[in-house]
């Protein structure tokens, strides 16, 4: 069963070496969950956590409820390749917000290649029951607190 939230995000973003780091304790209860196939790894409560907190432009958050996903995803799957796209993705999104916009461009490219393979090696199928579509407005929220990559076209 998928998790349904709501998630209680913390009273603000972790930046590294800007405030306070969100105690491990926190993601504890998300990380223990993680196992299972591609099926269950995509109705796990890490996974939709991560959707939630990077809709709320809480991008370390995200990456953090991600990182034990992608690690039990199969090795040299469409979904690991994916799933580390969207983990780059936050990344970039939280260096834009913390004005680093070279450190973000950059990211951002790694983030283009790894989702453009998998998208590509899934064809027209959702990947972690995400749509392309869907995919594409995860990109569009991550560069908007950056300028100087807002007209960055992979």
């Amino acid at each position: 069963m998928a998790w349904t939230g709501p998630l209680t995000l913390p009273p603000e973003p972790y930046f590294p070496g800007q405030n306070t780091r969100p105690s491990e304790t926190y993601f504890a209860p998300f990380k223990a969950g993680v196992s299972g196939g591609v099926g269950e790894l995509e109705e796990c409560a890490a996974f939709s956590a991560g959707l939630s907190a990077f809709g709320e432009r809480y991008y370390w958050e995200a990456h953090e409820f991600w990182e034990p996903v992608w690690m039990a995803l199969p090795q040299n799957s469409v979904e690991k390749l994916f799933l580390r796209g969207l983990i780059q993705l936050a990344n970039a999104g939280l260096k834009a917000r913390m004005g680093k916009d070279g450190a973000a461009l950059r990211i951002l490219k790694l983030a283009d290649a790894a989702l453009a393979e998998a998208l590509v090696r899934a064809g027209d199928a959702p990947i972690l029951g995400m749509s392309r579509g869907a995919v594409q407005g995860l990109r569009r929220q991550a560069i908007e607190d950056s300028a100087s990559i807002v007209h960055y076209d992979a």
